[in-house]
């Protein structure tokens, strides 16, 4: 009898710590929604296939980030890399390499994470903007907003700023790529917040997607808080659009609490229930 009680006293703490354990990871879903093939580029890399693959429309692959990972996630787009991974990019380029170990050039629109006991996420339009990108948190506690640039720039981007290619807008490069000066790249004399405001452009940016950076001190609208969540980054979709991930065996989507913090009440109000009654 003892040893049905040392079981089921077993089983209640276990039940009760398991929430702890999904704080060791982050569950990463990166989804293509465009309406072409992309490259998706992620430093630093090495829980991420090495940094690099492709994804072709309607393809989604999953990931887990280890707590501490600080790193950047962003779509290249026209891209032709050979049997050994070697080529170029239209846009993102992080190089010649499929695999990426450096920062994608300008124009790029980027989710950035840092991973810890509360993460701190968002959507730069700092580096431009190249894709609609929408950054959705799930199972989460805390604030969990939606991170996001789903309009897409290149339709409306000043035409010094816009970048073709194929006969089309591909990009739409930042202010500061474009003219390089200290008011619009924040330094110098304007590299603090007191004296780095918003620009004509960054305006520009910023009333298109207003949760997203549109310049370097734009904190306190453009980044969030989460902590023990899942995160889903998605290319060419909409805020509004419901976005799953898979996690400990259970299908949890935007908009939902998921199923397992109820199973775990029920269970451990099973064994509890059995305990008295041994």
């Amino acid at each position: 009898m003892r040893g049905i009680q040392n079981f089921l006293i077993l089983v209640l703490l276990l039940l009760i710590s398991g929430s702890k354990l999904s704080e060791c990871a982050r569950i990463f879903t990166i989804a293509n929604y465009c309406r072409e093939t992309i490259w998706p580029a992620i430093t630093p890399g090495e829980s991420f296939d090495g940094g690099g693959f492709a994804l072709r429309t309607g393809q989604t692959i999953v990931f887990t980030a280890p707590i501490g990972w600080v790193g950047r996630i962003w779509a290249r787009t026209g891209c032709n890399f050979d049997r050994n991974g070697n080529g170029s990019c239209q846009t993102g380029s992080c190089g010649s390499s499929l695999k990426c170990t450096a920062s994608g050039k300008p124009p790029a629109s980027l989710a950035e994470f840092t991973l810890a006991a509360v993460d701190y996420y968002d959507v730069s339009l700092v580096d431009g903007f190249n894709l609609p990108l929408v950054v959705t948190p799930i199972n989460g506690r805390g604030n969990c907003s939606v991170a996001e640039c789903d309009a897409d720039l290149g339709r409306n981007c000043p035409a010094e700023l816009a970048v073709r290619g194929g006969g089309r807008i591909i990009g739409c490069r930042s202010a500061c790529d474009v003219f390089d000066t200290d008011e619009y790249c924040c330094r110098g004399v304007y590299g603090n917040p007191v004296t780095c405001d918003a620009t004509y452009y960054s305006k520009r940016f910023k009333q298109a997607c207003p949760a997203a950076y549109s310049y370097a001190y734009d904190d306190p609208t453009s980044i969030f808080t989460c902590s023990g969540s899942d995160y889903v980054v998605s290319f060419c979709s909409s805020r509004r659009q419901t976005v799953c991930s898979y996690h400990h065996n259970n299908l949890v989507c935007s908009g939902s609490m998921g199923l397992r913090p109820w199973w775990m009440m029920i269970l451990a109000f099973i064994v509890t229930s059995a305990l008295w009654k041994i």
